[in-house]
């Protein structure tokens, strides 16, 4: 069972034409874009996004991503894209639910894994920075 995280942010997405293939439904790499969507609406939530990692003086490289398509969005679908943090104080994993926005129906689950590279050394992190697990924990109280 996958878990359903700690914190979560929803957001809805319009599936416009520009992403759809032939047959009018979603092309598979653009489900990443819909991720990232969601994934910053989830940060902004924390209170920490990327601009804040940025200047705290953290990137956070992407070091995998998990897929599982269940049924294709189609041109015109409203979409729910949750994100909901499942870890955060050594790396952060993001987990994700795509839905229908209308029925509910599961479309698309799918994980990201983060982790902190101190942008001046380049140096990827063992643990998660201090200002950035201390804005989880605020948001958690």
């Amino acid at each position: 069972m996958r878990s359903a995280g700690v914190l979560h942010a929803d957001t809805e997405i319009l599936v416009p034409f520009f992403d759809v293939d032939t047959m009018h439904v979603v092309w598979h790499g653009h489900y990443v874009k819909y991720l990232e969507v969601a994934r910053c609406a989830l940060l902004d939530k924390i209170g920490h996004n990327y601009n804040q990692m940025v200047d705290s003086g953290y990137a956070w490289p992407v070091i995998d991503l998990q897929l599982r398509y269940v049924r294709g969005a189609v041109f015109g679908q409203r979409l729910n894209v949750r994100a909901s943090l499942v870890e955060w104080e050594n790396r952060l994993k993001i987990n994700y639910l795509i839905t229908d926005a209308d029925t509910g129906e599961r479309l698309t689950r799918a994980s990201s894994v983060q982790v902190a590279v101190e942008v001046s050394s380049r140096e990827m992190q063992l643990a998660s920075p201090k200002v950035f697990t201390d804005a989880v924990e605020r948001m958690l109280r």
